[in-house]
């Protein structure tokens, strides 16, 4: 799709139900209910909590419990699949933020009208309804392993023409979003699966379907020492079987025969002595620490889930 040639700011959008007052295309710096929710936004910290959604939305469609995926980019993950993973982060973001959601579109922030629109590909489709209103768009480069939102009015003299997609949804053109797209939050690091962390031939002692899950877990844990590991790592390790948290319990005192301290955040003395080595532990977090060892760096970098 080629660039499109922009009506300049101070002309009249082609919009005709524009929120701008008299319908006149403004800059940010110009429109008030964008500074109004802009301030508001301000207040939050939005690369956290971002990153919060954006893992809880890849972990849905990856679903590691059930079906012991770990890799977004996997091509055992359909594209349609990763697609979904910006829809469900609409609804994310709404709990983490606690934003209420609100007609005419999806949320109002102090009283104005606002969309969510999230994608992993290059651009957004903004639905008609919401054309010239203000919208916060997130978009997550899986293979760079970041994420960025910006807030923009997406004024109709501001979208491709045409009649857009099968549903009317229409992208925003590269220049407007370049120009009058408000950054919310630099480029930020999405959130990495340790278990991208193993070797082919580790992963595969790891996920070795002939051997019990207590047996792949000490393995998860020697190849992965001084790393945190989630509770929802240890459930797509054991994907489909019983009990693995009870199981991850039972090989501390295995683990501890081969040299390594197992320490779970279940309990708060275990929390106490992983916090001496530099690691806060949730309730169902895991680390494995060589007897002797002092922090050191965890293994090098991973992929997002």
């Amino acid at each position: 799709m080629g660039r499109l040639r922009l009506q300049p700011l101070g002309e009249v959008c082609l919009g005709e139900a524009c929120r701008s007052p008299d319908g006149i295309l403004r800059g940010p710096e110009d429109d008030a209910e964008l500074q109004l929710v802009l301030g508001k936004l301000r207040e939050q910290d939005l690369a956290g909590g971002f990153t919060t959604a954006i893992r809880a939305s890849i972990d849905y469609v990856l679903d590691g419990a059930r079906t012991g995926r770990f890799n977004l980019l996997s091509t055992d993950v359909h594209p349609g699949e990763r697609a979904s993973v910006g829809a469900k982060l609409e609804y994310e973001a709404q709990r983490v933020f606690k934003w209420v959601k609100a007609k005419p579109l999806d949320i109002a922030i102090a009283g104005v009208p606002v969309d969510l629109k999230s994608t992993v590909g290059d651009n957004w489709a903004i639905p008609t309804e919401a054309h010239c209103h203000l919208c916060i768009c997130t978009q997550m480069r899986l293979k760079d392993n970041v994420h960025k939102s910006w807030l923009i009015r997406t004024h109709t003299s501001w979208l491709y023409r045409g009649k857009g997609n099968k549903d009317g949804k229409r992208g925003i053109a590269v220049d407007a979003r370049h120009q009058w797209g408000v950054p919310l939050y630099d480029w930020t690091p999405l959130p990495v699966n340790p278990l991208t962390l193993l070797t082919g031939n580790q992963k595969d002692q790891v996920f070795d379907p002939g051997r019990g899950q207590e047996v792949r877990l000490l393995r998860l844990f020697k190849y992965l020492p001084m790393t945190v590991i989630e509770r929802s790592v240890v459930l797509t390790v054991c994907a489909n079987r019983q009990d693995p948290m009870r199981r991850a319990r039972a090989i501390k005192e295995e683990a501890a025969k081969q040299g390594i301290l197992l320490l779970c955040g279940k309990w708060l003395s275990d929390r106490a002595v992983a916090k001496n080595h530099g690691y806060d532990l949730g309730p169902g977090d895991w680390v494995a620490i060589p007897n002797g060892s002092d922090q050191v760096e965890p293994p090098g970098e991973g992929v997002l889930f």
